[in-house]
């Protein structure tokens, strides 16, 4: 990420930008409106899709490879994330924002149009390599045009950003998917990028292109891509990809593969991530660790949460996605909370108090199983848990942003993506083997009575493993301030 220490400014430059007011000044306003609908645009896909997925995948004969449909789009984001922070560190952020909006387009139409659960995969997968430029892109934007004490601010923005996607994603992607029909879910989202495209790219190219120094401004057309580096961000994504597989195909044979994945993974792991980071030492390795292990179990727990609902409470597509909605109220009300300048001295024990919250609405959210608990749990439980990610999410973003000087800040934000991207995909991985394993394919019944009888355990399976990994993440929480003196 781009953790812009404070330049060496100049006093005069210090003074324009106190001058150009907040994110919305004179300064600024075009490119976090520009930026802002970036994340509107994500918001409203992640949050239309969540809905439409029960509904694709029973009627592509796929349930049983209901997991890769999310898995799929974190591992190709691996090696997207790598790809930007390279080519933003080295051209500008504009480069790897363009095609990576372009990308995500491309991989709704695929999805849009597949005729079968493996295309509708495919289509993921391309949509995940645009997401994964996307992302990073947008961090090496933030540290590059924004002063640190408005980092926090455009980072609250983000997250509010969600608001209204989660209130009306669910809604709309309900309603088109019960009367058009779930493929016009993701072939209606593609004209949309035409804004984001006429707002973010003219802005980033005043403010944030080009690279960082004067001497890549000397060397940027010769520049060339660490080759390494790159081969690490393939091994990174085959080694996830071959888990995956073995994960959901539950064979002897399957440990040819899941071994090939682990071969690949660990060593592109241990060269593309900070050192220290998997004995969460203190600093950022922290930070980056602690971001995998919020994102992961809860992005993982809250897949299954729609066909939850839809198969085991007997919810429409509609109602199931609406349960999740107050959660991007929540969250944006957590991020908002930690943008605050007064809560700064209090950043580690903010994050702490939203592991709790994270870890507290996973253990909560399967009582539902239980048919006389009411599904209004659910929405209870999952806005408390935005609200902890809100805090927590933005805070690791916010440190990130602090701990990483400028030519650093493409690399440092494709780490904090991969951590979030791998923890996604090998948790996934976790659950939707729990999950296959204890009959969660049965789901794909197309008669309502047997899909609504069908192997509450194997929900079960997914969400306890999650919340034991939300725990951990509360002692992660406690390790992001430097090293202890004396």
């Amino acid at each position: 990420m781009t953790a812009l220490r404070p330049r060496e400014a100049d006093s005069a430059v210090e003074l324009g930008q106190e001058l150009d007011g907040g994110v919305l000044g004179s300064r600024y306003r075009a490119l976090s409106a520009g930026i802002v609908s970036v994340v509107l645009l994500i918001a409203f896909e992640a949050t239309a899709v969540g809905t439409a997925m029960p509904v694709a995948a029973r009627e592509l004969h796929g349930v049983g490879l209901y997991a890769f449909g999310f898995s799929a789009l974190f591992t190709t984001s691996l090696f997207g994330m790598v790809v930007a922070g390279q080519w933003a560190d080295r051209r500008g952020p504009l480069g790897p924002l363009s095609a990576g909006i372009s990308a995500f387009a491309a991989g709704l139409l695929l999805c849009g149009t597949a005729g079968t659960m493996w295309q509708f995969i495919g289509g993921r997968a391309v949509q995940g390599l645009g997401g994964g430029l996307v992302i990073v892109a947008l961090y090496v934007v933030v540290g590059r045009a924004y002063p640190q004490r408005l980092q926090p601010a455009i980072m609250a923005a983000f997250a509010a950003s969600w608001v209204i996607p989660s209130v009306i994603g669910p809604l709309v992607a309900g309603t088109v998917t019960e009367q058009l029909g779930w493929r016009w879910v993701f072939l209606g989202i593609p004209p949309l990028v035409l804004v984001p495209l006429a707002l973010a790219l003219p802005a980033t190219r005043r403010m944030a292109s080009g690279p960082v120094t004067a001497a890549d401004r000397e060397t940027a057309p010769a520049a060339r891509f660490d080759s390494r580096r790159i081969k690490l961000a393939l091994g990174i994504s085959l080694g996830t990809g071959l888990l995956q597989y073995a994960a959901q195909d539950l064979r002897w044979l399957s440990l040819l593969p899941a071994a090939m994945g682990a071969a690949l993974l660990v060593p592109a792991v241990r060269g593309l991530l900070p050192r220290g980071t998997y004995r969460a030492a203190r600093g950022l390795p922290s930070v980056v660790l602690l971001r995998g292990v919020a994102a992961g179990a809860f992005i993982s727990a809250e897949s299954f949460v729609p066909l939850m609902l839809v198969t085991q409470r007997g919810l429409s597509p509609t109602l199931a996605g609406l349960s999740l909605a107050v959660g991007g109220a929540t969250w944006a009300l957590g991020s908002f909370v930690q943008s605050r300048p007064r809560v700064e001295p209090y950043r580690e024990r903010l994050a702490v108090a939203g592991m709790v919250l994270v870890a507290a609405a996973i253990a909560t959210v399967p009582s539902v199983l239980i048919p006389s608990v009411p599904v209004a749990v659910v929405a209870v439980a999952w806005g408390w848990g935005c609200f902890g990610m809100g805090l927590v999410i933005s805070s690791t973003s916010v440190l990130l942003l602090k701990l990483s000087p400028p030519e650093e800040s493409g690399a440092n934000s494709a780490a904090l993506q991969i951590s979030d991207g791998l923890s996604n995909v090998l948790l996934l991985a976790v659950g939707g083997a729990a999950f296959a394993a204890l009959g969660g394919g049965a789901v794909g019944a197309h008669t309502a009575t047997a899909a609504q009888g069908s192997h509450p355990l194997a929900f079960a399976a997914v969400y306890v493993p999650m919340a034991a990994v939300a725990l951990v993440g509360v002692w992660v929480a406690t390790r992001l301030g430097g090293p202890k003196s004396g």
